[in-house]
C-alpha cells in the first residue's frame, strides 16, 4: 500500500517505512468524546489497519484549547463511556493524561510529555480533513510536527492541501457528530446504530443529554 505525503505543490508517493523492531507505532485520536460514537471508533480503527500501527489510543480532553469552550459533561462519564466502547475491541486502548492534568489540553504539551516518557514510540497524531487547514493556528505547531507524523482522514479521492507533512487515509464518511446525538436525546429521539450499544445503555442509564 502506498501512502500520500501532500502538500498544495507537490504529490508523493511513497511507501512505508519498514519498521525498527525497538519501536513501537502507536496513533492518537483525540477528542472531546462527549459521547463517542462509531465514526470515532471507524475512524481509530481504519487508521490503526492502514497504517499498521501497533495500537491506537483514544485520548479524551480536559478542556478543549477553542476559543468558544464546548459545554461538555464530566470527564467521568466521558471515560465510562469510551472503557464501553472499546471493551474486547483489537488494537484500541485509552490515553487519559489530558485528564490527569487538568486545565486546557494543548496538542504540543500533550506530546511532548508522551514522546519523552515513551522514547521507543513513533506517535501518528489523527485528525480530521477540516482540521488540516487550521494546522498554522495550531499551538507551538512548528515544534509539534518534530514530535509527531500527522495522519489526515478524509473521504475516498478528495484531499485538501497543507505544506505540513500530512499522511492521508482514506476511511469510508459516517456523518455522525456528538452534538447530534445529544440534540436527538435532548428531543426524545433514540440514536440506535450512532454509537455502541453500550454506551448508549450507560447514557440512558445516567439520565445523560436529557
Amino acid at each position: 500500500m502506498a501512502l500520500e505525503l501532500l502538500t498544495p505543490f507537490t504529490k508523493v508517493e511513497l511507501e512505508p517505512e519498514k519498521k525498527e523492531s525497538n519501536r513501537r507505532q502507536v496513533g492518537i485520536l483525540g477528542g472531546n468524546f462527549n459521547p463517542v460514537h462509531n465514526a470515532h471508533l471507524l475512524v481509530a480503527d481504519q487508521v490503526r489497519q492502514r497504517l499498521g500501527l501497533d495500537q491506537v489510543l483514544l485520548m479524551p480532553e480536559y478542556e478543549p484549547p477553542h476559543v468558544d469552550k464546548k459545554g461538555t459533561i464530566d470527564e467521568k462519564h466521558r471515560l465510562k463511556m469510551l472503557e464501553l466502547a472499546i471493551d474486547g475491541v483489537e488494537g484500541l486502548a485509552i490515553e487519559t493524561i489530558e485528564l490527569e492534568r487538568k486545565g486546557i489540553s494543548y496538542t504540543y504539551d500533550t506530546m511532548k510529555i508522551l514522546t519523552e516518557a515513551h522514547p521507543d514510540v513513533d506517535y501518528y497524531f489523527i485528525i480530521g480533513a477540516d482540521m488540516v487547514e487550521y494546522l498554522p493556528k495550531w499551538h507551538r505547531i512548528e515544534e509539534l510536527v518534530e514530535l509527531v507524523q500527522f495522519v489526515g482522514v478524509q473521504r475516498p479521492k478528495y484531499k485538501a492541501g497543507t505544506s505540513y507533512p500530512v499522511i492521508w487515509v482514506d476511511v469510508p464518511l459516517m456523518d455522525i457528530s456528538s452534538s447530534m446525538i445529544r440534540d436527538r436525546i435532548a428531543s426524545g429521539c433514540v440514536p440506535n446504530y450512532f454509537l455502541p450499544k453500550a454506551v448508549l445503555d450507560y447514557i440512558k442509564e445516567e439520565g445523560l443529554y436529557l
